[in-house]
């Protein structure tokens, strides 16, 4: 296991080098570790919210006074995590802004005890409004992290910042740290949809900005992204694209998702057949849709996973980085019927299909379907269908009899 701070920098700049991106896990248990390296990963980052996300609970339990980050993390890593590595280094998640501990001294048992480096989390960059302010008056400051960042590579230790925004990043490349990992908050996942493509291109613009003042500072500062959208494979990539960012840390996407996935399609294959094709299609947009059935396509899909919120022509447009206008009759063009008629007869088709699978009132059945109004949706349904919803569902009573 490496522990040296410049023969670790060296070994990830060769990897650089050959164009491979290098690649971080913050794992919550010695078996998320060892599979991690197995697969080929760079580095190993203990962190407190990840122990915690192995145990079924909220990464923001880290930040709670549930448990002692720290100690935490210095009693799971020192049992599980060091002891399964063979070729990896071992990054200890640092709470630099804990009151009870000198930070010299702690980052030498760090040190002492088998760590090749500390990343500065539990950050208190996570953290914003009176709660931060609050902090900050006590002397709870992100600069501690940077002071922790500092002493710890004067010791000899590899050292990673979380930033959160240019000033930090100047600050941490100040305070020599090997690896500026731009934080894009709390990773989130299940569905993707197109509010997931903007905050995408969000995340992607932030880190350009981030690095680009990191480079002018010292260009051969290693440049990592974490967290926020970035929950799969292609949405890193996407990120990538363009860019000298040279890799990814993650935590939730490498335990959390997969988990919560596998168990879930598992369980669900014994009743129901997946539907694969909306990664597919997602896979399209991040590479950039290139025809027009591709576009009929995404609307159609998003619309058969959004039916129930608010969905607007305006909104589709601008994802797909088209006009509303041309758009409206590529739409009209392709499916014989304008966008808004079709939105509405998938909606109300759908409301009939749970008429008939089971008994809801109808006011919900309104709101699983998009209109928290019930008169509105009680409107429309009628002018669709030919009879009023309380009418419709009387109907198939009478049939069932």
């Amino acid at each position: 296991m490496q522990t040296n701070k410049s023969k670790i920098t060296e070994q990830l700049k060769k990897e650089i080098k050959k164009d491979r991106h290098i690649i971080g896990v913050a794992a919550g248990s010695g078996l998320t570790a060892k599979f991690a390296e197995a697969g080929g990963a760079d580095f190993i980052l203990a962190l407190s919210s990840g122990y915690f996300r192995q145990r079924g609970v909220s990464s923001l339990a880290g930040y709670l006074p549930v448990d002692n980050s720290n100690q935490v993390v210095m009693d799971f890593a020192l049992k599980e995590i060091i002891p399964a590595m063979k070729q990896i280094p071992v990054i200890f998640g640092l709470s630099a802004t804990d009151p009870m501990i000198n930070l010299e001294s702690y980052l030498i048992k760090i040190k002492e005890s088998g760590f090749a480096g500390i990343n500065n989390y539990p950050t208190i960059g996570l953290i914003d409004g009176d709660f931060r302010d609050a902090l900050e008056a006590e002397g709870i400051t992100y600069e501690k992290e940077v002071e922790a960042i500092k002493t710890a590579s004067g010791l000899g230790l590899f050292t990673i910042g979380f930033v959160f925004n240019t000033s930090q990043a100047i600050d941490m490349v100040k305070a020599g740290a090997d690896v500026i990992c731009v934080h894009l908050g709390l990773t989130t996942g299940g569905v993707l949809g197109g509010k997931q493509i903007k905050s995408l291109q969000a995340a992607k613009k932030l880190a350009i900005d981030i690095f680009h003042a990191c480079d002018q500072m010292n260009p051969n500062t290693i440049k990592m992204v974490y967290g926020g959208p970035l929950n799969k494979p292609i949405d890193v990539q996407f990120v990538y694209d363009d860019t000298t960012i040279n890799g990814f840390i993650g935590g939730s996407a490498f335990e959390r998702i997969p988990a919560e996935q596998a168990i879930y399609k598992v369980t669900e294959s014994f009743k129901t057949t997946l539907d694969i094709s909306y990664d597919h299609l997602i896979q399209k947009m991040i590479d950039g849709l290139s025809s027009n059935d591709d576009y009929i396509d995404f609307i159609k899909k998003y619309i058969s996973l959004h039916y129930n919120e608010e969905i607007t022509l305006n909104e589709l447009a601008e994802i797909m980085n088209l006009s509303r206008p041309y758009l409206s009759t590529l739409f009209k063009q392709k499916m014989g019927l304008s966008f808004q008629h079709y939105l509405i007869h998938f909606r109300m088709n759908r409301a009939c299909e749970i008429m008939g699978e089971k008994r809801v009132l109808l006011k919900n059945i309104a709101d699983m379907v998009g209109y928290p109004e019930y008169a509105q949706f009680s409107k429309i349904f009628k002018k669709y269908k030919g009879v009023s919803p309380k009418e419709y569902m009387e109907g198939l009573s009478e049939n069932e009899e």
